[in-house]
């Protein structure tokens, strides 16, 4: 599986295929990929991490896999390339709507990205029109170890934290130094019962000024 990241944080990485989980995982997505229509393209499962460097990590958002319809997936969690905004990202606009009054029309997550935003799914690739079709090759242990990486090493990071799945990685974050914001999915099943109203993006900001931080321009 080629690592196509140009970041600091590609040493994180490389840490992570030193282990006994990461060869089975290698092989069950080169394999997908060889016999299937996978998503993001290949070279794009770890473009997340190659906006801004580890050190310089300020805000978490974990989503659960990539889109696995045509055209949509990027490797940036929730963002996508193509002019039809998935509902999901619709409400996460509409909620950055409410709380700040910013509107977005673009999928493009990069400008967050490149502020330190590190916009990662569980699992950083899936097969087309299998929903969390690779989540069991291992990336849930991959995902699961850059969150520890990032929780000892770095203070002052907010982990964003929405829906029943990504609330699982709680007891993963212990320092006390850094952030943890909950909410229910902004997925139209959900998005009513707790996303709505939860002001996460100016709650971020709010802790970046605290902390002396520049703030996320959304």
């Amino acid at each position: 599986m080629k690592i196509n990241v140009v970041t600091s944080w590609l040493e994180i990485i490389q840490k992570q295929t030193k282990l006994e989980y990461w060869k089975k995982l290698e092989e069950q997505v080169d394999n997908a990929y060889s016999n299937f229509i996978c998503y993001p393209k290949y070279e794009n499962i770890f473009n997340c991490f190659n906006y801004f460097d580890f050190k310089d990590t300020k805000v978490v958002i974990i989503g659960q896999d990539p889109y696995y319809i045509p055209n949509m997936a990027n490797g940036l969690a929730f963002a996508t390339n193509n002019t039809r905004l998935p509902m999901s990202l619709k409400n996460i606009y509409k909620e950055l709507k409410n709380d700040l009054g910013i509107i977005k029309t673009s999928g493009d997550l990069t400008s967050w990205a490149k502020q330190g935003v590190l916009l990662i799914n569980n699992a950083l690739s899936v097969t087309k029109d299998k929903p969390n079709s690779h989540l069991k090759f291992g990336w849930n242990t991959f995902t699961n170890n850059i969150i520890q990486e990032i929780d000892r090493n770095i203070d002052g990071v907010i982990f964003v934290l929405w829906g029943n799945f990504a609330k699982t990685k709680i007891p993963l974050i212990k320092n006390k130094n850094n952030y943890i914001l909950t909410a229910a999915h902004p997925s139209p099943l959900s998005a009513t019962h707790g996303f709505f109203g939860c002001k996460h993006f100016s709650k971020i900001n709010d802790i970046l000024d605290k902390n002396k931080k520049k703030l996320i321009s959304w």
